[in-house]
């Protein structure tokens, strides 16, 4: 495993270069989902510091089993309302935001816990049906609205593209992600930091690197193909 990190690490620092960007501006999102303890304590002694999770329930169990003292947890899956609870207070980011509704449980929740909850605003730039996120059109006035939460702190955006065998047919919902973020970081909406664009997956990072990506998603070039049926 510490060779497939190290090898993950040297193409983002390769595409990073060739974009003419500082690698030391992007952090790779090991994805942990479905994946046991053992292999997330083994990814950390290779020297892995950001595990991402798409299941609340499995998430909060890796948790407490192997803390948070030395790495930090990311929440990058769907995020039902009602299972706010769990997750304010319990990531150093949620990438899934994208609703106010969902905005608001969040903000509710980490009051109760004395925190601010730190979050991306997840955008469906591709315009699937099957992918959540809001619309390129609303993103601008749901960062506006989830600004004025106290207890939430908006740091940028996520995008989650369709599938391609080519990763340059990402590349244009990478992009959009980016002039979204643009634009609304020009607005400067009060306690918002458009400094995070969670965007790029184990085959289309090094793109989504190009387009200015700061934390890429990795996990099946780290952990290996995920049996699902075992969920």
């Amino acid at each position: 495993m510490k060779d497939r990190i190290q090898r993950i690490e040297k193409q983002i620092r390769e595409a990073a270069e060739k974009a003419g960007r500082n690698p030391d501006e992007i952090r790779l999102v090991a994805v942990s989902k479905i994946k046991p303890a053992e292999m997330v304590k083994e990814a950390m002694d290779a020297g892995q510091k950001i595990f991402g999770e798409n299941y609340i329930q499995e998430a909060v169990a890796k948790i407490e089993e192997i803390g948070s003292t030395s790495i930090e947890w990311h929440f990058i899956g769907h995020l039902q309302s009602k299972k706010s609870k769990y997750a304010a207070g319990a990531f150093a980011l949620i990438h899934s935001v994208d609703s106010l509704k969902l905005a608001r449980e969040i903000d509710k929740q980490a009051a109760k816990k004395g925190v601010v909850q730190p979050i991306l605003i997840q955008v469906n730039t591709s315009g699937e049906k099957s992918k959540s996120g809001t619309t390129a059109e609303d993103a601008v006035e749901l960062v506006r609205e989830v600004a004025t939460l106290e207890h939430i702190a908006v740091k940028g955006l996520m995008t989650m593209p369709a599938f391609f065998d080519d990763p340059e047919g990402a590349r244009p919902y990478f992009r959009e992600l980016r002039l979204i973020r643009d634009r609304i970081a020009a607005l400067g909406f009060p306690g918002v930091e458009m400094k995070e664009l969670s965007m790029g997956m184990s085959g289309d990072f090094e793109v989504a690197i190009e387009e200015g990506a700061t934390l890429v998603r990795v996990g099946t070039a780290i952990f290996g193909a995920r049996d699902y049926s075992a969920r």
